[in-house]
């Protein structure tokens, strides 16, 4: 299995949209974050996502969830670069603001 790591724009999107969803249910909350580090998790171990729309990168979406992870690859790391909802729409070759 490939090392995670989250770059700091990754567990702020992460932490903004958590706090956002706990503040009208935390059960909610929770169940995301589940799904998200499931993800993650098996990202890491069989990385199945698509080239994403910044060169390099790959996109996830989160199954029964808003979220797309945004991540890099290496032979022994996967990068966590973002969290992104995806109702937010950005241009090709950056992130959303």
């Amino acid at each position: 299995m490939r090392e995670i790591v989250w770059s700091d724009d990754a567990l702020n999107d992460f932490d903004s949209a958590l706090f956002y969803v706990a503040k009208d249910d935390i059960v909610a909350a929770r169940l995301i974050a589940d799904r998200v580090d499931s993800a993650i998790r098996t990202l890491a171990l069989n990385p199945i996502g698509r080239p994403g729309r910044v060169e390099g990168t790959f996109e996830k979406r989160v199954l029964k969830t808003p979220y797309i992870i945004a991540y890099v690859l290496t032979d022994d790391t996967l990068t966590v670069l973002r969290v992104i909802h995806s109702s937010r729409h950005w241009k090709r070759d950056s992130w959303p603001d």
